[in-house]
C-alpha cells in the first residue's frame, strides 16, 4: 500500500472524523438487515393448542338383554282376523296371559272369543244363488287353548337413524277346546245346529317389538286345528216335523244332518295385540 504526500499529512483529528462519519453511514443504512437480524429468541418453542376431543362412551361387547322375561307375567290381549276362509271371516278378540319360568320358555293360556262378530261373504250368497251350490260353513263361538312358548331369535333394529327398538321371534303351540257349529245353509227351514265342543290343537310364530321395557306390540300368525262336524249337502226325504215321533232316516231326523265323518279344519289367524310385562321393573342378576 503507497500514501501521497497529501494523505500523509492530513490532520488526525479531521481522518477521525472522516471515520465516524462513515461508521455512522454504515450503521445508517443497515436499518433493514438490522430489522431482519433482530427476529427474537430463536429458541423459544411455541406451545401447542390444545384441542377438543369428544368423548366416547364404553361400548361393551356383550351388552345386557334390554327386556328381561323370566319370572315375569306377560298380559296380551289383541284381536284376530282369519285369513283362509273366503266364504265366512272369523275376526276375535282375545286375552293371553303366560308365566315365564326362563328368559325363552313360557307357559300360558290363551281364550278368544268369536259369537256376534263374524260375517258371511257375499261370495257364498252369490254362489249359491247362481249355481244352485252351497258351501257348508261354520260359526265360532269361542276358543281356549293351553300353550307353550319359545323365542329362538331377538336382537334390535334402528328407525330413521334416531330409535332402536328390540324384537324377539317366537313360537307357540298347544291344545285346547272350540265351541262351534255348523251354519244351516242346505236345509235351514228345518235344520238347527246347537254349539258343541271340539278339541284343537294350534301351532303359530310371531314376533314382537318392544316399546319399553314393559310393553311391545306384536303380530302372530296360528292355525287353529280341529275335527268339525259340517252339515249334510243332501236333504233325505219324508217329513219335516222335527221331535221324538220323527221316523229315522226323515228329513226331521238330526242324525241325516250332518255328514258321515268329521273333516278336518283349519282356521289361520293373525293376531295383532300388546303385550303388557307384570311387575313392570325388573333387576339384573349381574353387573355389566
Amino acid at each position: 500500500m503507497s500514501f501521497d504526500l497529501d494523505e500523509a499529512q492530513a490532520d488526525p483529528d479531521t481522518a477521525e472524523a472522516g471515520a465516524e462519519g462513515e461508521v455512522e453511514a454504515s450503521a445508517e443504512g443497515d436499518i433493514i438487515g438490522d430489522l431482519a437480524a433482530d427476529t427474537g429468541p430463536a429458541d423459544e418453542a411455541v406451545a401447542p393448542e390444545e384441542r377438543v376431543t369428544a368423548t366416547v362412551e364404553e361400548i361393551y361387547a356383550v351388552q345386557q338383554i334390554y327386556a328381561l322375561r323370566i319370572n315375569r307375567v306377560e298380559l296380551s290381549p289383541s284381536v284376530g282376523f282369519s285369513v283362509n276362509d273366503q266364504f265366512v271371516s272369523h275376526p276375535s278378540v282375545g286375552l293371553g296371559l303366560n308365566y315365564w319360568w326362563t328368559n325363552v320358555l313360557a307357559i300360558g293360556v290363551n281364550f278368544n272369543w268369536y259369537q256376534g262378530l263374524e260375517s258371511e261373504s257375499d261370495l257364498n250368497f252369490f254362489a249359491r244363488r247362481s249355481t244352485r251350490l252351497a258351501i257348508p260353513i261354520t260359526e265360532y263361538q269361542l276358543g281356549a287353548n293351553l300353550n307353550f312358548t319359545y323365542v329362538p331369535l331377538y336382537g334390535k333394529f334402528g328407525m330413521f337413524n334416531e330409535y332402536i327398538f328390540q324384537w324377539d321371534a317366537y313360537i307357540v303351540g298347544g291344545v285346547g277346546v272350540m265351541r262351534t257349529r255348523p251354519v244351516p245353509v242346505i236345509d235351514p227351514e228345518v235344520r238347527n245346529f246347537d254349539f258343541d265342543w271340539r278339541i284343537a290343537f294350534n301351532l303359530g310364530v310371531g314376533i314382537r317389538i318392544f316399546i319399553t321395557r314393559w310393553l311391545a306390540i306384536y303380530g302372530e300368525l296360528r292355525d287353529y286345528a280341529y275335527l268339525e262336524e259340517l252339515e249334510a249337502l243332501e236333504v233325505a226325504p219324508g217329513s219335516s216335523e222335527v221331535g221324538a215321533a220323527c221316523p229315522a232316516g226323515q228329513r226331521c231326523d238330526e242324525a241325516t244332518w250332518t255328514q258321515d265323518s268329521p273333516s278336518l279344519t283349519n282356521n289361520v289367524t293373525a293376531h295383532i295385540g300388546l303385550t303388557i310385562f307384570i311387575p313392570f321393573e325388573f333387576d339384573y342378576d349381574l353387573p355389566r
